[in-house]
């Protein structure tokens, strides 16, 4: 019984790692384009993939891991340039909810309420306000690394560690890519903008990846099953807070009163004025109506003149 579900295992695992990508993401650029905003998506999440995605690619002629993971690796590659393209084409303003104030590691002073993931980024890294700086920087990422490769890999007493060192890099930064999200979500107490789609396609690839990363007869490196254990307990706890909050849009801001007058009512209450305290009003003086003396009668302000 175990042989036979570890073979189903076998040839299960690979396709769906394959295909996952596709599952996970699509929804979510369809969702976003269909509601012409991505608030609530992070952008942290296609810049991590991407780094992860071609690190591992690199990683490849190195390691020659299995195949499955590669092919993977080059479909995430494709997904997350256009999830990229879909979230930023739909990105809202800095003014509005879930804009770019809120995403994780905005400035503190753009988005207040301070925070580790609040902190200004050195030369404001992925979060320009311009699109073309995000496709620069994709695209000297995978000139830099196909240099590395073709300087390095002649040189057989350091490629390995090379090798070894991009690898873990890459697979390292993937392990962290339901981190902005969680950041996001503690930040404004809401999933909203977030797919259920995509946590229930990354707890079920981390389930079947746990079970074919230590049951696969094909060479899995170690780097994979550490950060797959990691990144399987950040999706957990994702999973977590979406029951805790919900797809909701987090907890109401309490209007503000003013003299037992609510600011929605304030014309109706601005209207009922006499044109007196109107005019204290807008000189800045308090409206004198009278006050009780010691002996207990009222004193108009026409007796305090004279």
């Amino acid at each position: 019984m175990l042989g036979w579900l570890a073979s189903f295992s076998g040839y299960l695992t690979p396709v769906f790692l394959v295909l996952s990508p596709l599952l996970s993401y699509t929804d979510q650029a369809i969702s976003m384009y269909k509601a012409r905003s991505s608030a609530g998506f992070s952008l942290d999440i296609p810049l991590i993939m991407l780094v992860a995605s071609l690190f591992r690619i690199f990683y490849y002629p190195g390691a020659h891991f299995d195949k499955a993971l590669l092919v993977q690796s080059f479909v995430m590659v494709f997904i997350q340039l256009i999830l990229l393209k879909v979230a930023l084409d739909h990105r809202p303003g800095p003014s509005s909810k879930g804009g770019e104030a809120a995403v994780p590691f905005a400035r503190a002073h753009d988005g207040g309420g301070g925070g580790l993931w609040e902190a200004p980024r050195p030369y404001r890294f992925w979060q320009w306000r311009s699109a073309k700086p995000y496709w620069h920087f994709v695209l000297y990422m995978f000139l830099g690394l196909a240099a590395c490769e073709l300087v390095l890999a002649p040189v057989h007493w350091l490629y390995p560690a090379y090798s070894a060192l991009i690898g873990y890099t890459g697979l390292s930064v993937e392990a962290t890519l339901p981190l902005p999200q969680i950041f996001s979500n503690a930040r404004s107490r809401s999933c909203k903008g977030f797919r259920v789609s995509v946590l229930a396609s990354w707890l079920l690839g981390d389930a079947m990846k746990m079970y074919w990363f230590f049951s696969s007869a094909t060479q899995i490196p170690w780097a994979f099953k550490i950060c797959g254990i990691f990144q399987a307990g950040c999706d957990s706890f994702l999973g977590v807070q979406y029951l805790m909050y919900g797809n909701g849009s987090g907890p109401a801001v309490p209007e503000l009163v003013v003299k037992d007058h609510k600011m929605s009512d304030w014309p109706a209450a601005a209207s009922a004025m006499g044109e007196s305290e109107k005019l204290t009003m807008q000189m800045g003086v308090p409206h004198a109506t009278g006050r009780d003396t010691p002996v207990g009668r009222r004193t108009s302000l026409a007796d305090k003149s004279t």
